[in-house]
Formats: structure tokens, C-alpha cells, sequence
């Protein structure tokens, strides 16, 4: 996805490009449109052109602005608010701003190109090299955040201009990625395995050198493997939830998460050099800033996950927790493992991950680990998975087993073909805020 400098205007039909900033509102010259703001949010299932933020010169009064008062072309407008900025967390009752909230149920929401040619976190997966994993592409494009907005009824400023309706649409010019915009992308060159590894990172807000912080890495599936270095970020919430605005006022922490320009991980259980690679860079941080280094932790999804695993059993001692999501590997490697703090989460009908992750729990017993197992429903709410939650914790077992049941995770009406229980698992996974809270419990 290009920075939020590089997006082209368009409109609602094809009749012609507008500018923004021309259309006077109201009759006096003042109540002028600045500017229009894309607004995107990740979700589990992916990033999606979620509002659009209308900055004016003067600021509005919030009451009761209707839903009707704005349109965007091909979407379902499902709030109009006002704003102190482009951002609607900052919602407040008179703001040069105009929060137009879209369903990011909309056909038109999702900024993600995934190929239809094969499951792009499944693409050769049994292939193999003498020195590991086949180098791989991403299948998953990402379209410009893009939107016309028109202003269909008068809206009234906070002096008691009204400023009129306009039937000229406004196109979006700039673009604010919620979250996403909060992590750097920066790139590591290392001297030991002489790889290049580009990567994300979030640092806490008001961070304090004199204050220890601990740290997440995130590694993501195949299917996000990419030269861009926030496809990462864009993909899903396995790097976005653990910086979210609610979670870093509870736990502050860094955030790393990896591109990675090719597979790094197979069925086959083999990895790259990546994974010394990322070991390095995590301790070069921990040298860098402020970092716990009691307090690592490492989590995954696929792909991310295997080379989670692979990690935890090259380096034992390294991670304080790991959350393990959508993964398997060779049973007959994973004996370090049992003395590990883990939460696993796959899916039933994930035919991969499911019985390995049997199998490799299974071992790990017979090393004497004590696990915890339980079968959870993906349509639960927030609270049901608590409760669920709750009941799991009380056991006090290192090691957490959750599969989803079958047919729970793949939403209504999609496909169950393929790989479509394995990648909806990741979907839920990190929206479920008590394992996070659970893995920043637990110290090496």
C-alpha cells in the first residue's frame, strides 16, 4: 500500500476527477470543505477502508448530525459524528471534523486482493530445498484506500452558519491508518547470518527509558509474505492487538513484527536463517531500548506460528510465553517445549493444525507437561469467552490446548473449502483479549 501521500482522487462515477478543496458550502464563502481523509482500521479478516473523516473550515456542531447527511459511494453509512481530528477516537461534541463511519461489511470495505488460484498460506507447502523452505511471493495485493463523500443535507457550525448541501462529490486525498500508522518500518542488517530483514515496530507512547517494557513478536503466515514491509500490519491483528490504544493503556509494549520476503517455515518443519535472523534483531532491541528481557514473548499464526515453535525450541530460554496460532510441527522435535508457558488455539476444521497440534500436545505429556484442554465455539461473544477463559486459567496450567469446534470459525455463507478453517482461526484468535492478558502474566 502506497503512503498516505501517494492516493489519486477519484469519484462516485466515472464522469470525472474532482478536487477537494473548491466547493464553498454556505452562501457567505465561509463552511468550506478542506479536505477528505480515508480512514482504515484492521480487522481479524484484514485491513478495510472503515471511515471517512471531512475536515472543515469551521467547527460543527455534533448534535444530532443524521445519517442521511452524508453519502460515500457504494458504502452503508452507519454513523456521522463530529471530531477534534481525522480520527474517530477523538469524538467530541463541536469539531472541525466530520466522522463519517462505514460498514466494514460493505462489499466495498476490504482493501485486500487475496488470488484465487490456490490458499495463498498454503502455496507449496511440501516443497523444499537442500537448504529449507522454497522462497515464496504473497498472493494478497492491497488496493488504494479510496472514497467520494457528498454532502446531502445542511449542516449547521458551531457560530450558527448553515453550511449548504452539495451535490459535488469530495475525493479523498490523504489517508490515516488506525494503529497501523503508529508503527515504524525500519530494516535490520545482519552481521552474523548476513541477512536483510525488514520490520515493524511499535514503541509505547511516552516511552521511559528509565521504565522496563516488555515486548511481543508477531510473525505472520505465508500468505503475507511481501517486499512491503507493513503488509504485516495490513493482513490481520496479530500485530495490531497488542497495540491498540485500550490494550497499551493497560500493558504497554513493544510491538515487533517481521516482513518477511520469503517463506521461512514448511510442513516439512524446516526454517531459514530468518529465524537466527529474528533472534538477533529482537536481542539488538533489547540492547536498543528499554526491554524486559524476562519478559519476551513470541506468537504466531501459520507459518508464524511453526517458526514460533521452531524458536521456542532452539532457544529455550528466551520466551517468556508463546501464543501459538494455526500451527503444527514434526512431534519428534518439540521436546523443550514442555517446559514452556503456552496458549495453543487452532480449529477443528483445519486438517493440518488440528491433528498436529494433537500430536505434538500428546508428546509433550509424555515429557510430563501439564496441559489444560478445551473445546470453544468462534461465534462466542467477548464475554462467553471469558467465562471460558476464566475456567481454563483456574486450572493454572503452563500449557492451554483450545481448538475451536468444528464448523464455528468459518463465517456464515463463505466457503469451507480449501484452507478456510485454518485462516479464519487467526481471524478470532487475537480479538480473544484474555489470552493477551494471560501471556503478559507470565515472566521467564
Amino acid at each position: 500500500m502506497p503512503s498516505r501521500r501517494d492516493f489519486v482522487l477519484f469519484t462516485a462515477s466515472s464522469a470525472a476527477l474532482l478536487s477537494i478543496g473548491v466547493p464553498a458550502l454556505a452562501h457567505d464563502g465561509s463552511g468550506k470543505v478542506l479536505q477528505a481523509t480515508a480512514v482504515t482500521q484492521v480487522f481479524g479478516n484484514g485491513i478495510r477502508l472503515s471511515a471517512v473523516a471531512v475536515e472543515f473550515d469551521l467547527p460543527i456542531q455534533g448534535t444530532d448530525l443524521p445519517l442521511s447527511s452524508f453519502q460515500v459511494a457504494g458504502r452503508s453509512v452507519t454513523a456521522v459524528y463530529t471530531s477534534s481530528s481525522a480520527d474517530p477516537a477523538d469524538r467530541a461534541a463541536v469539531g472541525r471534523f466530520v466522522i463519517i463511519a462505514l460498514s466494514p461489511d460493505d462489499l466495498g470495505a476490504a482493501l485486500a486482493n487475496r488470488s484465487a488460484a490456490r490458499p495463498p498460506e498454503r502455496a507449496n507447502p511440501q516443497a523444499s530445498t537442500a537448504d529449507g523452505p522454497p522462497r515464496g511471493a504473497s498472493e494478497t495485493s492491497y488496493k488504494l484506500a479510496l472514497a467520494a463523500v457528498m454532502q446531502a443535507t445542511p449542516v449547521t457550525a458551531s457560530d450558527g452558519t448553515v453550511i449548504a448541501a452539495d451535490q459535488m462529490a469530495i475525493a479523498t486525498t490523504d489517508v490515516k491508518n488506525l494503529i497501523v500508522d503508529d508503527f515504524k518500518q525500519l530494516e535490520f542488517h545482519d552481521p552474523k547470518t548476513g541477512d536483510k530483514l525488514k520490520y515493524n515496530l511499535f514503541t509505547p507512547a511516552n516511552y521511559d527509558a528509565a521504565k522496563s517494557y516488555p515486548l511481543v513478536l508477531f510473525m505472520h503466515d505465508a500468505g503475507a509474505t511481501s517486499s512491503v514491509t507493513q503488509t504485516t500490519l495490513w493482513q490481520g491483528l496479530g500485530a495490531i492487538a497488542w497495540a491498540s490504544p485500550t490494550d497499551q493503556a493497560q500493558r504497554p509494549c513493544f510491538v515487533l513484527a517481521p516482513q518477511y520476503e520469503d517463506l521461512i517455515a514448511n510442513d516439512k518443519s524446516q526454517t531459514t536463517s530468518m529465524l537466527d535472523t529474528t533472534i538477533d534483531l529482537l536481542q539488538t532491541l533489547t540492547r536498543q531500548y528499554s526491554i524486559d528481557s524476562k519478559r519476551l514473548y513470541a506468537t504466531g499464526q501459520s507459518g508464524g506460528c511453526m517458526m514460533s515453535i521452531a524458536m521456542n525450541i532452539a532457544y529455550p530460554d528466551l520466551f517468556a510465553a508463546s501464543f501459538l496460532v494455526a500451527g503444527q510441527w514434526d512431534p519428534a522435535l518439540v521436546k523443550p517445549l514442555a517446559r514452556k508457558k503456552l496458549w495453543i488455539l487452532v480449529s477443528q476444521d483445519d486438517n493440518k493444525a488440528f491433528p498436529g497440534q494433537n500430536a505434538i500436545t500428546a508428546a509433550l505429556e509424555k515429557e510430563g507437561a501439564k496441559i489444560s484442554r478445551a473445546t470453544w465455539d468462534g461465534t462466542w461473544t467477548q464475554k462467553q469467552f471469558r467465562l471460558a477463559f476464566d475456567k481454563m486459567a483456574a486450572e493454572n496450567s503452563p500449557i492451554n490446548y483450545v481448538a475451536f469446534r468444528a464448523g464455528t470459525v468459518i463465517p456464515a455463507g463463505e466457503s469451507t473449502a480449501g484452507a478456510a478453517g485454518h485462516m479464519n482461526t487467526w481471524r478470532i484468535a487475537y480479538t480473544i483479549e484474555p489470552i493477551r492478558e494471560w501471556i503478559f502474566r507470565q515472566t521467564a
